[in-house]
Parts: structure tokens; sequence; C-alpha cells
């Protein structure tokens, strides 16, 4: 029943006209900070620290994360309706040739990024460009939400891999044929983690990227895709990054994967309505940390 539903509501979203979409979100998003109050006091409580911004401040901009949030919903619904011909009407592309080139080099690109913007559209950015997309997709609580996202996603051409199957092997085999596999490494990371100041406090993070850019010699190039005042979304991609391989494979993992969570926190300040604030990245503490092979042994402040 809820599969039906959320195909069917995509089927209205897909012809209702973009603009008037967007109203739509900016209302819904106004109505879902005034109700969910669990999620919109966490978001505020933890940007403040964050960004050192004051609790009116926070609150404002919080206030537009949730519309944010909101629009990336109704989005995701319309993403049945882009195609090859029209979705440059949605969305610009700087340095596509960073991405083109790397994928040129037949290893796979590994693309860093995360929930920021409308991120679903990232992978539609590419494929209607003609770029073969792979992605690690986390089940929602409800399969039928699960498979319906999925179906929608396969509208735009992108290839799922969810977490719990048999993901790490065909996201290698992917890396293997030369695609994208993208990564959101804006997630708590659990005890395995590496612990790293993110917004100003240590967080366990997804240490992925650096792992298989390791593993296959795979490219590294961040994008994200941001929405703009004109309406439209923007994917800037950034200068390619490669895994330094001097031995130590864990310190190696950690220091990639260190500089790879500056540029994900740089493109949040710079844009910090469009990050999901309330989600809960900071849960795992130190004191959990998981140490062992490819997993961080010291903290960055450890000598």
């Amino acid at each position: 029943m809820q599969y039906k539903f959320v195909m069917f509501m995509s089927r209205v979203v897909s012809h209702i006209p973009y603009g008037l979409l967007m109203l739509l979100g900016r209302g819904l998003g106004n109505l879902y900070y005034l109700l969910i109050k669990k999620e919109r006091e966490r978001a505020v409580d933890q940007m403040m620290p964050a960004l050192g911004f004051s609790e009116a401040e926070a609150r404002k901009t919080v206030r537009e994360s949730f519309v944010n949030l909101a629009r990336n919903v109704l989005e995701i619904l319309y993403m049945p309706h882009l195609n090859e011909r029209n979705f440059e009407q949605y969305i610009e592309i700087d340095h596509l040739d960073r991405l083109k080139a790397a994928l040129a080099e037949k290893k796979g690109v590994v693309i860093l990024t995360g929930h920021i913007g409308t991120w679903e559209w990232l992978s539609a950015a590419f494929t209607l460009n003609g770029l073969p997309v792979t992605a690690i997709a986390k089940p929602q609580p409800n399969m039928q939400f699960t498979n319906a996202l999925n179906d929608i996603r396969k509208t735009i051409h992108v290839e799922i891999f969810s977490r719990g199957t048999s993901e790490l092997l065909s996201a290698a085999r992917a890396l293997r044929k030369g695609k994208i596999l993208g990564f959101l490494a804006d997630q708590d990371a659990g005890p395995g983690g590496a612990f790293l100041p993110f917004l100003g406090k240590m967080a366990s993070t997804p240490m992925g990227p650096a792992v298989f850019a390791h593993k296959f010699n795979s490219p590294v190039v961040p994008a994200f895709i941001l929405r703009q005042p004109n309406g439209k979304h923007k994917v800037v991609i950034g200068e390619v990054m490669r895994y330094e391989d001097t031995g130590d494979t864990d310190k190696d993992l950690f220091e990639f994967t260190a500089r790879m969570t500056k540029i994900v926190e740089q493109i949040i300040r710079e844009n910090p309505t469009q990050w999901l604030w309330f989600q809960k990245r900071w849960n795992t503490t130190p004191d959990m940390q998981k140490t062992g092979k490819h997993h961080t042994v010291k903290s960055q402040g450890d000598s």
C-alpha cells in the first residue's frame, strides 16, 4: 500500500509546475519546523556551537534548512520528470571536465558528497550527461518506501546497492568497470569510523571513500549540488583528490579521510541552510571507538 501511495504521489508531483512545487515546499517546510519540535531543537542546539550562531540566528537558519528538506522530498518525487532533454532547465554543472578526466583513467571514480542541497539530484546531473552512476543506499525503516525510492532513482538511471546485502562486492565491481561510486560522507560512522573534528566537535567519520580509493587506486572527486537563489541547482565539482600511500595504511586512510572531511565541512559552513542539521551526526563518542586494522588507532590530537 505504501509503495503504491509513494509512486502515485510521484506521478502527481511530476505534473505540478516546478515553481508552484517550490512554493509548496516552502509552506511544508515551515509547517514541519513548527510541528517537529524534537528535530528542530536538536538542529538549533547543534548549529549554535558549530557555527558560532546566536539562538536567533540558528533558529532562522534551521527554519530555512527545513524548507530545503521539504523541497528535497518533493524533488525526489519529481525526479521521473527529469530527462536528457530538460535537465539543463534545472541543473547547471561547473567543471564537469574534471569528472570526465577522472573517469577516463578507467579506475572508476569515488564521489565525495553529503546530505547537502538536493543531494538525490546530484546523481541525475551525472547520469543525464551519460555518465554511469552507482551508490550504496541505506534502506528506509519501511521496505515499501525503500523500494519506491529505489524505483524512482532508477528513472534517472542510477544503480543502487542496498546496505546489508552484498553491497561492498557490488561497489567493488562498479569501480572495476570504471563507474562512479557515490558516498555520503557526512553521517555518523559508528565505532569503526575515523574520529575527526567536524564543525568544532569530534565525530565518527566514514572511511569508505578512502578505503575504496586505496583498494582500487580510484581518484576521488568532491561534488556537491547547491540550491541557487534563481531556483536552479548548481553542481560544484572540486579538484581531483588521490590517496597517498606511504606504506602505513592506517595512517594514510586516516589522513585522507581528514582531508576529505575538511572539504565537506567547508561546504556546510558556506551553505548552512542546505545541510541536515537535525541528523545525529555526533552520536558516537570517542570513548566508543573501535581500534584495529583500518580503524582509527589514535585521535587526531594524539602524537
